[in-house]
């Protein structure tokens, strides 16, 4: 979202309006960039191989040739994109090139691959929110799911790769749906509301942001902005039920957006929205109670600014804040053994609202989805100093709001 309030025409939340329609405009307003030149390669993307690192870190293995790009968008937006977005990129030199899209998806705005690299799946940020399975060899769609709420925009898969979890922003829900052994859904197991605490200041209504897994798989949290909440949950993974074990809250007003692990599982580092700042926090595998640190800088000075997605390096080195407002990535060193985050400073993001970023599985190159430039920046990642440096010019891709490189 980019602002902490809900406020919806037509049973749009302001996240959409804010973040896509503004976007939309924007793009009307100021000529698209031409698409850089790239060097030619295969005419589709490759089936991904087994990964060869980490989805936030540092290389186990270099890739040799074009390695495929998913991107999400918006479909119900003016300039909007038509599907999921497909490409490939050189992890040499992080240029991208387009492939087409994956048509018959509605509002892909956030994508996550299963354990085995064989499904990839979708949310369908709509009123009637959904999730998609398509199978990633032929890119066949193996079916969709009900979500049980409105504005899904985030979802994981559980490590055991049995369980889909997903956060319905505007309906504040967290959903679990089994995974069969071709990849597809079943129908869902559970769906929880956040009804307690009450909502923020200027919140009308509990906002799951994001739902993920703890590094030991012994607990699952929501991260929910309306309520300026965490809940970890325990996730039976016979049944796909849900048990509500713990609450961590954050200063009122706060806005808790997105929260990634350190390495080692016992802190992660929590990305809040509306009061623009980041937290450190502490985490206990035992009773999966997360403990909220104070409030520091997100490196974006006194300007408007709504930072969106933190990520930690795999060998727990250096984490990276996407800035949409700012419109830069703040690298913090990691220090004291995930206990502490120390702000090295910002590059430009090259692009207007980073709203999504990832590594690539060998940690070489960092993407970032601007979705109001419709763009994605891909910068190389110096193993050693955590220092960022554009990889050429922007990849166009219509109002691009996640990138997953495989």
């Amino acid at each position: 979202m980019d602002r902490g309030a809900e406020t919806s025409r037509g049973g749009w939340s302001r996240r959409r309006l804010v973040g896509a329609l503004t976007g939309a405009a924007a793009m009307a307003a100021v000529p698209a960039p031409a698409a850089p030149r790239r060097q030619p390669v295969a005419d589709t993307p490759a089936a991904p191989e087994a990964s060869t690192g980490t989805s936030s870190g540092r290389p186990t293995g270099k890739p040799s040739g074009p390695r495929p790009l998913y991107l999400g968008t918006y479909t119900s937006v003016e300039g909007g994109g038509t599907g999921i977005g497909l490409a490939v990129y050189d992890p040499a030199t992080g240029a991208v090139t387009g492939r087409g899209t994956l048509t018959g998806l509605g509002d892909p705005s956030y994508l996550a691959l299963h354990p085995n690299s064989r499904t990839l799946y979708a949310v369908d940020e709509r009123q009637n929110g959904a999730v998609t399975a398509v199978r990633v060899a032929d890119r066949k769609v193996l079916g969709t799911r009900s979500t049980g709420g409105a504005g899904p925009c985030h979802l994981s898969v559980h490590p055991t790769g049995r369980w889909l979890l997903s956060a319905n922003y505007q309906s504040g829900s967290v959903a679990v749906h089994p995974i069969d052994a071709s990849g597809a859904l079943g129908e869902r197991t559970d769906l929880v509301t956040h009804s307690s605490p009450p909502p923020g200041p200027g919140q009308q209504g509990p906002h799951a942001h994001q739902f993920l897994t703890s590094p030991d798989g012994g607990h699952v949290l929501a991260v929910d902005l309306g309520t300026d909440t965490v809940y970890t949950y325990r996730l039976d993974t016979r049944t796909g039920t849900l048990t509500e074990v713990a609450q961590a809250h954050t200063r009122p007003g706060a806005g808790p957006r997105h929260l990634t692990f350190h390495p080692g599982g016992r802190y992660a580092y929590l990305a809040n929205e509306v009061d623009n700042t980041v937290a450190v926090c502490t985490y206990d595998p035992p009773t999966g109670r997360l403990t909220i640190g104070d409030p520091q800088s997100t490196g974006s000075g006194e300007g408007t600014n709504y930072p969106a997605q933190i990520l930690v390096t795999a060998d727990g080195a250096y984490a990276y804040l996407a800035n949409r407002g700012h419109n830069s990535l703040a690298r913090y060193a990691v220090e004291a053994g995930g206990a502490r985050l120390r702000l090295l400073g910002t590059v430009p993001v090259a692009g207007d609202f980073p709203r999504q970023i990832a590594f690539s599985p060998d940690g070489g190159l960092l993407f970032a989805a601007n979705q109001k430039s419709s763009t994605v920046s891909v910068f190389h990642v110096d193993a050693a100093s955590g220092a960022l440096r554009l990889a050429g010019e922007p990849f166009s891709s219509p109002v691009a709001v996640c990138a997953l490189p495989l």
